[in-house]
């Protein structure tokens, strides 16, 4: 019996050096992920506390431990209000816009720019497609003004009137801003995306498309036969981190591109732009907070179920 607690000790005495060990040869690298650590630490889990404010009515005076514990008030009243449905449905049906349309067009244009064969060319395409994801959305906010502008909008002043149809007061007709804003989010997120997927297509091995071409294959048979096929892992990736994040608006599309006119709310106002006007406008930290936590909690579950379908299927192309 006390050769096995000796064996155990010596065992644990090992694997202790093991790991020190480790440590000690890659410092170097550790050292260099510690900015890294450190900013995700601040940025990403310190402000987790503020979950308490989903369930507190905060006093300023007295701070966040010893303001009154309200328990599920603030949820409650978030779904009582005329605005919760609205919000919920209005952020559901544009995520599930967006991600089905930028899917799509991202995947054919990855496959488009990958049949450009001269490299100058391709980088050409690739930096110009990409460049709207780099664009602050402040000044996305402007030129769709500049487009939409009710007196001096290009839209207007430039294929309206020389129509002999009637100018229309863009941001006062909420009716059209679906479009608008799926146009806005297609030109400025479908570039990234494609640059994604080509990267994906430029790792399949050229000897698949020499057989089909041999084969006689057509390029629609390659695509949906070969391409689309070995790209599916991370097109699946990219879904399922996008349907995690399907709670979660772009603030600044729905706010800024719309100069956050009050006119435009029945078709504009999301989850992102109700928690900034909670927040920010009214003062309300907790029903703020509430609805912020709703989007955490709903994002995560989605993440799981849909990686636990994903796995049932093909476990290779789970996240986890």
């Amino acid at each position: 019996m006390a050769s096995v607690e000796v064996l155990e000790a010596k065992a644990s005495i090992t694997r202790s050096k093991t790991r020190k060990g480790k440590l000690w040869k890659y410092r170097s690298l550790i050292i260099l992920a510690l900015p890294g650590i450190l900013l995700m630490l601040i940025n990403n889990y310190l402000p987790m506390f503020g979950i308490f404010l989903a369930f507190k009515d905060l006093n300023y005076t007295e701070g966040i431990w010893a303001s009154k514990w309200v328990g599920l008030d603030n949820f409650k009243f978030l779904f009582a209000s005329n605005d919760a449905w609205r919000i919920i449905r209005n952020t559901l049906f544009y995520n599930l816009a967006f991600l089905i349309i930028n899917t799509v067009l991202a995947i054919l244009l990855a496959i488009l720019l990958n049949e450009v064969k001269n490299k100058l060319m391709s980088k050409f395409f690739q930096s110009t497609v990409i460049l709207p994801n780099f664009i602050s959305m402040v000044i996305v906010g402007y030129l769709v003004y500049g487009f939409l502008n009710p007196d001096l909008g290009f839209v207007n002043k430039f294929i309206m009137e020389p129509m002999g149809w009637e100018p229309i007061n863009w941001y006062a007709t909420p009716e059209h801003w679906p479009y608008i804003l799926t146009i806005v989010n297609t030109w400025k997120n479908v570039g990234y995306a494609a640059v994604v997927y080509l990267a994906a297509i430029i790792g399949i091995d050229q000897e698949y498309y020499e057989a089909a071409v041999i084969d006689g294959a057509s390029r629609w048979k390659q695509m949906t036969n070969i391409t689309i096929p070995l790209i599916a892992p991370v097109i699946i990736i990219l879904t399922v981190l996008a349907i995690g994040r399907i709670f979660n608006a772009d603030f600044g599309l729905f706010y800024q591109a719309t100069m956050a006119s009050g006119m435009l709310k029945s078709t504009t106002d999301v989850i992102d732009t109700y928690v900034y006007n909670a927040a920010i406008v009214t003062g309300d930290t907790g029903l703020a907070s509430s609805a912020g936590l709703l989007q955490s909690v709903v994002g995560f579950i989605l993440v799981v179920s849909v990686n636990l379908i994903v796995r049932k299927f093909s476990k290779d192309n789970a996240l986890f």
